[in-house]
């Protein structure tokens, strides 16, 4: 909006000028995103408390968690908030990549709070029932499958993705190029969801993914760097530096709260929103494969709920895990809930720099 506003302005007042860097404008981004975090953080977590808004502990989970009973849950519109203000405040508002961030932020917060409320306030065992949520996450998939394959953005490349480690070799989706992009962005939103039971794990790794990321959308936004790197020029694409540095705010300033030990959970609201706007910018990027790297960890958190499930459907009640998903076995090996977190976070910090490896190794 700033852009929109103030920089047709520059000539009058040189200062103005800045607003034409994407670089500065993500900076801004970020600062603010996490002092918004530090001001609507406290309030929405009392409000939370006060209207006794606490999280329901599985019985089947595991049982240090128990003492976790009626921590505030619905969090995620701590991140909500502190991601769409600066995004509206300093990205350009008039691209798609900047239209449909906005729109997955809000789409699948929407559809995260439903679920959270149902759950939470109304005492629904098991929320917004799964295949309405699932309806929800393939709705938005399908839009925006649908949006980068008439997008002219896209123009020539709608149904390819790019290979990592290798230049200049594509795949061709074809017709299943929106089925794929369906799954993505659904099995990304449950992979993050899946992945927030412990304190701080899911926020850090999105953190962590979301900077990965906007290196990505920096070089592919700037046809010099996607030149030299071999990748593909989507003029526009930058803007979502400003989302990535925004989203990174937005993280440390709800980390801030949800570390060990948590003072709010961020519930389906932020788990499914932050799931979401990752898949999502994947696709917009083209970088669907590398996110299978960047995203590791909640792929790896996903397969072994898939893993764990098949086993004890096929093998007459045998189990591979000791619990599921893949954090909650090691914390019945007996490993300190802040060890997990803290040793995940190094595996989704190696996986971010190997997937930024990939454009010079090629």
């Amino acid at each position: 909006m700033l852009y929109h506003l103030l920089y047709p302005l520059r000539h009058e007042f040189i200062g103005f000028n800045l607003l034409g860097y994407i670089t500065v404008r993500a900076a801004a981004a970020a600062v603010l995103a996490l002092l918004v975090s530090f001001i609507i953080g406290p309030k929405i977590i009392r409000q939370l408390r006060n209207n006794q808004i606490g999280e329901v502990i599985r019985s089947d989970g595991p049982a240090t968690h128990k003492k976790k009973a009626g921590t505030p849950t619905m969090g995620g519109l701590i991140i909500l908030g502190s991601v769409l203000l600066p995004v509206l405040l300093f990205a350009r508002l008039d691209t798609i990549y900047t239209q449909l961030m906005l729109g997955v932020t809000l789409w699948m917060g929407a559809v995260g709070f439903l679920d959270d409320y149902l759950k939470v306030v109304k005492k629904y065992p098991k929320g917004l029932i799964g295949r309405y949520k699932l309806l929800g996450q393939f709705l938005w998939g399908l839009i925006v499958g649908l949006a980068v394959t008439f997008s002219p953005e896209y123009a020539g490349v709608h149904s390819y993705t790019t290979m990592p480690f290798f230049k200049n070799l594509m795949i061709n989706f074809g017709i299943f190029y929106v089925p794929m992009v369906i799954l993505l962005i659904a099995g990304t939103s449950n992979a993050v969801n899946l992945t927030d039971g412990l304190d701080g794990l899911a926020i850090g790794l999105v953190g962590i993914a979301a900077l990965s990321f906007a290196g990505m959308s920096y070089v592919t936004g700037r046809v010099d760097f996607s030149r030299y790197l071999s990748i593909f020029y989507f003029k526009g694409a930058g803007e979502l530096t400003v989302y990535c540095a925004a989203l990174i705010g937005a993280a440390m300033g709800f980390l801030w709260f949800n570390s060990f030990p948590a003072s709010v959970f961020m519930g389906d609201t932020g788990a499914l929103a932050l799931g979401g706007a990752l898949g999502t910018m994947a696709v917009l990027l083209k970088k669907e494969i590398i996110f299978l790297v960047v995203g590791g960890v909640f792929w790896v958190e996903n397969i072994s709920v898939i893993l764990q499930v098949a086993s004890y459907k096929w093998r007459g009640g045998k189990r591979i895990f000791k619990m599921a998903p893949l954090h909650h076995h090691f914390e019945l090996l007996g490993w300190p809930e802040e060890k997990i977190v803290v040793r995940f976070w190094i595996v989704g910090i190696l996986l971010a720099l190997l997937s930024l490896g990939t454009f010079k190794i090629r």
